[in-house]
């Protein structure tokens, strides 16, 4: 399922394409798509944060939903905001990597948004559940696959309970969903134990930066060295 953007890494549609991108020696012809998820109160919106702040060339996609914006909310920085009618025509015509149905209203991940920021030579992140994740491994096999985790689900209650939102019962669903997702863990290409933050979030740029230097990645580089 979708997760939706954080201001730190916003980008309009008619963007893309104006600014330079940082990292010269990993210009290459597409982006790199890296799906972020993991049970909720593990971290991965606040490693997400730090990276897309650490990383001028790394944007957060922002799904689009049929629900009103909230007073704080701005459309195309927290989610783009559709009708309903015009997100079912676009399902119809497959132009979603994800989406699901939450109290009535849809929530998706723009197939045409992230492809032109991946086209433009952007890495982009999707921060969202096991089952969208799936979905978007259907059609993206070369995107990195991140799962974040917390160190014990002791430390996932404690977690929980600090932020202070949930009711017992609640907490007890939100930790047993937890368990069930952990148990995916093994879809996904990376597992990063979040037990500090700054360290979970250095483990991921480290695999994001890995990933960059694969060989099937770098190959029209080496070509250019060789001055083939």
């Amino acid at each position: 399922m979708f997760k939706k953007s954080m201001s730190d890494c916003p980008i309009e549609k008619n963007k893309t394409n104006q600014e330079q991108l940082s990292e010269p020696f990993f210009e290459r012809d597409k982006g790199i798509l890296i799906v972020i998820s993991g049970p909720s109160c593990a971290g991965k919106g606040s490693v997400c944060k730090i990276i897309c702040k650490n990383n001028p060339d790394l944007r957060l996609s922002v799904s689009e939903t049929t629900r009103e914006p909230r007073n704080y909310e701005k459309n195309g920085r927290d989610y783009f905001y559709v009708s309903k009618e015009s997100f079912e025509e676009r399902i119809t015509q497959g132009q979603y990597l994800e989406y699901a149905t939450v109290y009535q209203n849809y929530y998706g991940t723009p197939k045409d948004y992230v492809e032109q920021l991946l086209d433009s030579g952007y890495d982009v992140i999707l921060e969202i559940d096991i089952q969208g994740a799936a979905k978007v491994r259907s059609n993206y096999k070369e995107g990195i696959y991140i799962f974040i985790v917390p160190p014990s689900m002791q430390e996932l209650r404690r977690r929980i309970e600090e932020r202070g939102t949930e009711s017992k019962e609640q907490m007890e669903m939100r930790l047993n969903c937890a368990y069930e997702e952990m148990r995916n863990a093994d879809d996904y290409s990376y597992i990063v134990i979040n037990d500090k933050l700054e360290e979970a979030a250095r483990r991921v740029q480290s695999i994001i930066t890995a990933e960059k230097c694969r060989t099937e990645r770098l190959k029209n580089k080496i070509e250019d060295i060789l001055g083939r």
